[in-house]
C-alpha cells in the first residue's frame, strides 16, 4: 500500500498544468478547427458540455443558489449509505395470487413490491390482502388502491396490535395531477374532495414511512421530455399539491413527507446521475419557499425505473444492456428504490425468466459490484458536480416560469407544457431518424433476420395510448423511441417476401468496404435481406450477380471519384431490373448521376426512417 507521503512524492513528478496550457495543446491538435463545434456538445436542455473539467470549474458554480456542496440532501442522508431497495411490480388480477407472488419475490432478493390494481375493490379485499404481508420488514407501494380504504385498514391493524406504525414503509401512489396529465381531465375538483385528501394526509401521519402522493416524472420522460423538463414539471406538481393542501391547514412539512417521486432513468449515463442529485437540490430550494428550515425538510424520496422510452422490440436482449447502465446511474445517484424493467416488457407480459434477470441485475450491482457501499460516490467529481449545477439551474428557471404563469394546472390547460415536451420529443425523434442518436439493434447494427411480429402482443406495444374522449386538455403522448423503426419492420414482416439488397462493391478497397458496411446496416433497419460481397472487377459482373440473386435494390459502393465513371454505366446496365442506389453523396456529380437515372443516395445525413419508408412503398406496395 502506498503511504500518503509516498503518493505526494509520486504526484510531484507530474507538475500541474493550467487550463490555459491544456487549451493551447488542444488548439494545436485541432489545427485551426472550431473548438466549440468540435469538442463542446450541447445537451437537449442547451447545457454546453466541455471535453474536460478541472477543479476551478467548481469555483465557477453559482454558489449563491446551486453549489452542490451546500446541500446535504444532494445525497441520501438516512444512514443507508447507498443501499437502495430492489423493487419489482406486480399487476393484480387476483389478490391471493398477487400476495403469493409477493412473498415468493421477497424470498429471492426483492425488498420492495409495487402492486398495481385497476379493478374496483372493497375494504374486505384490502383487509384480506394486507393480512400476512410483511408490512414491517419490506416496502410496499399500492397504486390504484383507494387511499382512504388503505389507511383505514392500516389503522385497524395498528389498533389491534398487529402492526407497528413506525415500521411501515411504502406509498399509496395517489396522483391527481398525473392522471390529469395522462387523460386531460381531473378526477378531483371540489373543495370537499380536496378536504378528503387533506384528511388522508393527517390520518397517515401516524405512519411516518407511508407516502400518500406519488408524482410520476417518468410520464414526462416517456413523452420525450428533457431531463430538466422532467424535473421542473414534477416539482411544479409538487408545488401545486403543497399550495392546495396548505389551504386546508395541512402543515407543509407533513405534506412534503408524504410525497414520493417516481422518475425514469435514461441512457445518458452521467447526465442521469446529475439529474437525481439536482432533484434533491431543487427539492430543498422549493420547500424553503414554504418557510421550512433545512432541519425541517424531509429528504426527497426517489423511486427510479429504467426507461420505457429506450426499450425496443427488435433485438430485445439489448434492453439488458440499456437496463444495466441506467440502473448504474440511478444506483450511483443514491435513489431510494429502483425497478429494472424486464427486457421483454415492450412486447409481451414479462416471462418469469425476464423478471428474474431484471432482479438479478440489481442484485449483481449490490452484491458483486458493491454499488451500495459508498454514499454519493459522484461527490467532488468536477464533471458531475458541474452537470448537477447546470441541470438544477435550467430546471429551476423553468419551474419559476411555470409558477409565475399560474402553476402546473394552468400551464397544462394552456398547452404550454405539452408544447415544450413535443418540441423536445420531435428533436429527439429527428435525431433517431437520422441515426444521430443510436438505438442499438434498431436504427443501427440491426439483425435483418430478426423476426418479432409473431411474438408481439400488439395491444401491449401500444398500451400507453390513453382514452381521451373526455379530455379537457391535450394529454401527454407516451411512446417509445423505437416505434417508427419498429412499424417499418412490422410492415416488412407482414409482406409476402423479404426485399433483397445487393452490395455491388467495386474500386477503392477501403471506401467500398466502408460504404457496404454502412449500406448493410442502413437497409437492415427495415428488415431487408442484405447481400454483401468482397468486390467485383467490373460493373457488368456485379450487375449479373445482383440479377442472379433476384435483388430488389442494388447499391453501388465505391469512392466519390470513381462514381463519376462507374455510376453512369451502373445505371445503364441495371436498367429496370432493380432499384439503383448510390452509397454516399458525391455532390460534384449529383446532376450527372441523376440524369443517368439514379434517384436514390444513402449517406450519413440521410433521414433513415423516411428513406426506408419510401423504399417500402416502392417495393412492398407495388
Amino acid at each position: 500500500m502506498i503511504k500518503d507521503d509516498e503518493s505526494r512524492k509520486l504526484f510531484n513528478e507530474f507538475p500541474p498544468n493550467s487550463a490555459r496550457e491544456w487549451e493551447q495543446v488542444i488548439q494545436k491538435d485541432l489545427k485551426g478547427a472550431d473548438y466549440t463545434k468540435k469538442l463542446i456538445w450541447r445537451s437537449p436542455e442547451g447545457i454546453p458540455v466541455k471535453p474536460y473539467y478541472r477543479a476551478e470549474d467548481l469555483d465557477k458554480l453559482n454558489t449563491s443558489e446551486f453549489n452542490p456542496m451546500d446541500f446535504e440532501f444532494v445525497k441520501a442522508t438516512d444512514g443507508r449509505a447507498n443501499s437502495w431497495l430492489i423493487r419489482q411490480d406486480i399487476e393484480i388480477t387476483d389478490f391471493d395470487q398477487a400476495k403469493e407472488k409477493a412473498l415468493w419475490l421477497l424470498a429471492r432478493g426483492v425488498q420492495s413490491i409495487g402492486f398495481n390494481l385497476e379493478e374496483p375493490h372493497t375494504i374486505e379485499d384490502v383487509r384480506g390482502f394486507l393480512k400476512d404481508l410483511p408490512l414491517e420488514s419490506a416496502e410496499f407501494s399500492f397504486e390504484g388502491f383507494e387511499p382512504s380504504v388503505l389507511i383505514e385498514v392500516l389503522h385497524e391493524m395498528a389498533d389491534n396490535g398487529n402492526l407497528n406504525p413506525d415500521k411501515v414503509n411504502g406509498s399509496c401512489q395517489w396522483d391527481m395531477l398525473g392522471g390529469f396529465s395522462l387523460f386531460g381531465s381531473f378526477e378531483f375538483e371540489t373543495d370537499e374532495e380536496l378536504a378528503e385528501i387533506a384528511d388522508w394526509m393527517e390520518k397517515s401521519a401516524r405512519f411516518p414511512g407511508l407516502k400518500i402522493v406519488g408524482i410520476n416524472g417518468r410520464n414526462f420522460h416517456q413523452a420525450g421530455a428533457t431531463i430538466a423538463q422532467e424535473l421542473a414539471f414534477s416539482l411544479a406538481q409538487a408545488s401545486q399539491y403543497l399550495d392546495l393542501l396548505t389551504e386546508f391547514l395541512v402543515p407543509a412539512d407533513l405534506i412534503a413527507s408524504k410525497i414520493s417521486f417516481h422518475f425514469a432513468v435514461g441512457s445518458n449515463y452521467f447526465m442521469e446521475i446529475a439529474k437525481f442529485r439536482a432533484a434533491r437540490m431543487l427539492w430543498v430550494k422549493l420547500l424553503e419557499a414554504y418557510d421550512l428550515d433545512k432541519s425541517e425538510i424531509p429528504p426527497m424520496y426517489i423511486h427510479a425505473e429504467t426507461s420505457r422510452w429506450n426499450q425496443t422490440v427488435y433485438d430485445p436482449y439489448v434492453n439488458l444492456l440499456r437496463n444495466t447502465t441506467e440502473a448504474m446511474s440511478a444506483a450511483l445517484a443514491g435513489v431510494d428504490s429502483m425497478t429494472v424493467l424486464p427486457f421483454d416488457y415492450p412486447y409481451e407480459v414479462p416471462t418469469e425468466f425476464a423478471e428474474r434477470i431484471a432482479r438479478n441485475q440489481q442484485i449483481l450491482l449490490k452484491e458483486e459490484a458493491w454499488f451500495d457501499k459508498v454514499a454519493d460516490p459522484a461527490a467532488g467529481s468536477y464533471y458531475i458536480e458541474s452537470l448537477t449545477s447546470s441541470i438544477a439551474e435550467v430546471a429551476w428557471k423553468l419551474l419559476r416560469e411555470i409558477e409565475e404563469a399560474g402553476g402546473y394546472t394552468n400551464e397544462f390547460y394552456e398547452g404550454r407544457i405539452q408544447d415544450a415536451i413535443v418540441t423536445a420529443a420531435m428533436e429527439r425523434d429527428e435525431n433517431i431518424a437520422h441515426r444521430r442518436e443510436i438505438l442499438l439493434g434498431t436504427n443501427q447494427y440491426p439483425n435483418p433476420q430478426d423476426e418479432m411480429l409473431h411474438k408481439v402482443d400488439t395491444a401491449r406495444v401500444r398500451s400507453e395510448i390513453m382514452d381521451t374522449d373526455m379530455a379537457e386538455a391535450q394529454p401527454l403522448n407516451l411512446y417509445r423511441a423505437a416505434e417508427g423503426f419498429e412499424a417499418l419492420r412490422f410492415q416488412t414482416e407482414r409482406s409476402d417476401v423479404q426485399p433483397v439488397v445487393f452490395m455491388l462493391t467495386i474500386g477503392h478497397l477501403a471506401m467500398r468496404k466502408a460504404r457496404a458496411t454502412f449500406a448493410c446496416n442502413f437497409f437492415g433497419c427495415a428488415g431487408y435481406k442484405v447481400i454483401d460481397n468482397p468486390g467485383f472487377t467490373k460493373v457488368e459482373e456485379g450487375i449479373a450477380a445482383a440479377v442472379n440473386a433476384e435483388a430488389d435494390i442494388v447499391v453501388l459502393c465505391s469512392s466519390d471519384d470513381e462514381y463519376a465513371t462507374l455510376g453512369v454505366s451502373f445505371a445503364s446496365l441495371l436498367g429496370d431490373k432493380a432499384i439503383p442506389v448510390i452509397a454516399g453523396y458525391p455532390k460534384e456529380i449529383m446532376d450527372q448521376l441523376k440524369s443517368a437515372g439514379i434517384q436514390h443516395f444513402i449517406h450519413v445525413r440521410s433521414n433513415a426512417l423516411e428513406t426506408l419508408m419510401k423504399f417500402n412503398a416502392l417495393i412492398l406496395m407495388k
